[in-house]
């Protein structure tokens, strides 16, 4: 091998020893156009010119090091980890330059081009489908965690629970925010997937200043918003959704719900739609969850929000892992975000009902006499289960008949004994097609929580009625 000798730098030169080091120090940038219907100032923390077009570039590294002077990671050893896509591109990078392999496991809704940047720095990813619970052996946490268990001098980061996540962001993000706004930020905006982002740097910011305000944005399909304002992990929250990168069927042990002050739902439709606006109207081109962050954050700052105040709203990836989903027009017509070719949605339903909109439920201590009763008041043919406040379960008029017929007797049951699962839920910009797939003989209904978490059912009647 050749040894090389060190450069001699020049009195203004700046020579980096590997790419590496230049994971962070990312730009502040006033948001001007999106922004002028609120008041105060919305700073934007660009985090695409980390190396890996990402903020996860900053706890990948922390990561890694970490499990380096632990021993847990030995020289060449083979890194595996669960991931949207960010992470395992910061990882990716990290181990090009460390020597490590990599193993990614991904959920099948991620953009393909997340997948193929992945492979091109020399990533094994396995695909594994979505719409399985975190437990399931097919989902990909469970996969990460298998390849953990039969791959030697292996080590999964494991992103969602492991503590260096959020310190990568309380020794950088946060320290950066406060030194490029001279101490005078007054709110953090993030969102919150794995949970460092947010609060490793809002753990800095409080240090300094305990009133700053933390807002974590969610998306429809989560569960983090219900459980900061109730305390339950409500299954009946979690649902598909089309934004990648962050929301959670789980609770990640990163998520410091303490330091969190409140959540803001935003949707798959109004993300992309602020993420292309940020790219033509700001020249920031920006991945969909940056969208969903502006989104959200300027719904806030439209009640909350001082002349004086100072927002700093974290931006976390590049458009480019996004170019044929929300960058592309015929895929954001097929989806029902643009005006041409508009297709129906299950918010389009609900607001389109020229009957009561609202849900009508029976308790899971009512007797099947009394939902017998309700069903012929009523004229519904599906009614959703109640039990303190929460969504249990589900009755149907043609499946309570047939019990009814094989056995009179059920009537003095509980609707509890008898219940059907729970009505699935779906976003609100379900189109109409998805939603009539997703009718079938076992699914009589859907249900779908606007954004004042209000509760709407929608029937077979309701999709055949929007499909005319």
């Amino acid at each position: 091998m050749i040894q090389q000798e060190p450069l001699s730098q020049g009195k203004n030169a700046t020579i980096f020893n590997s790419i590496l080091d230049t994971i962070g120090n990312t730009p502040l940038v006033r948001l001007n156009k999106v922004t002028q219907k609120v008041r105060g100032n919305i700073l934007a923390k660009v985090e695409y010119f980390n190396p890996g077009n990402s903020v996860k570039d900053r706890m990948a590294i922390r990561m890694i090091e970490e499990a380096e002077r632990s021993g847990v990671l030995k020289p060449g050893g083979t890194i595996i980890e669960s991931t949207s896509g960010n992470t395992g591109m910061g990882i990716a990078i990290a181990s090009a330059v460390k020597g490590y392999k990599c193993i990614f496991t991904m959920a099948d809704k991620q953009s393909q081009e997340k997948i193929n940047i992945l492979r091109s720095v020399g990533a094994e990813v396995v695909v594994c489908p979505t719409n399985v619970s975190p437990e399931d052996p097919r989902s990909y946490y469970s996969m990460a965690r298998k390849f953990n268990a039969e791959i030697p001098n292996s080590f999964y980061t494991n992103q969602y629970d492991n503590m260096a996540n959020s310190l990568a962001h309380y020794e950088t993000t946060g320290p950066e925010i406060w030194e490029q706004t001279g101490g005078s930020v007054t709110h953090y905006v993030a969102c919150v997937g794995t949970g460092g982002t947010l609060c490793g740097a809002a753990q800095f910011l409080r240090e300094k200043n305990k009133n700053i305000s933390v807002i974590g944005i969610d998306t429809y399909g989560s569960v983090f918003k219900k459980y900061k304002e109730t305390g339950i992990f409500d299954e009946n929250e979690i649902y598909p959704y089309l934004t990648e990168g962050f929301g959670e069927d789980i609770l990640p042990k990163n998520v410091n719900f303490n330091i969190i002050d409140s959540f803001i739902k935003v949707t798959d439709k109004d993300a992309a739609l602020m993420a292309r606006r940020l790219s033509k109207e700001e020249g920031l081109f920006v991945g969909w969850s940056s969208g969903s962050v502006v989104h959200g954050a300027l719904e806030y700052a439209e009640t909350h929000m001082k002349d004086t105040d100072t927002m700093v709203v974290l931006l976390p990836d590049h458009g480019t892992r996004y170019i044929h989903k929300i960058y592309s027009d015929n895929w954001m017509k097929d989806h029902g975000f643009l005006d041409a070719r508009m297709k129906i949605t299950a918010q389009d339903i609900i607001l389109n009902r020229k009957t009561d909109k609202h849900i009508t439920t029976i308790q899971k201590s009512n007797t099947v006499a009394f939902a017998i009763s309700l069903f012929n008041k009523e004229g519904f043919s599906q009614i959703p289960v109640m039990d303190n406040g929460q969504i249990v379960g589900s009755i149907t008029e043609t499946k309570l008949l047939n019990k009814f017929i094989n056995n009179p007797e059920i009537k003095k049951l509980t609707v509890g004994e008898i219940m059907d699962p729970p009505f699935q839920f779906v976003g609100l910009n379900t189109t109409v097609d998805v939603l009539a797939s997703l009718i079938n003989k076992d699914t009589k209904a859907l249900l779908v929580r606007d954004i004042k978490e209000d509760i709407y059912i929608i029937t077979e009647h309701d999709i055949l009625l929007a499909l005319m």
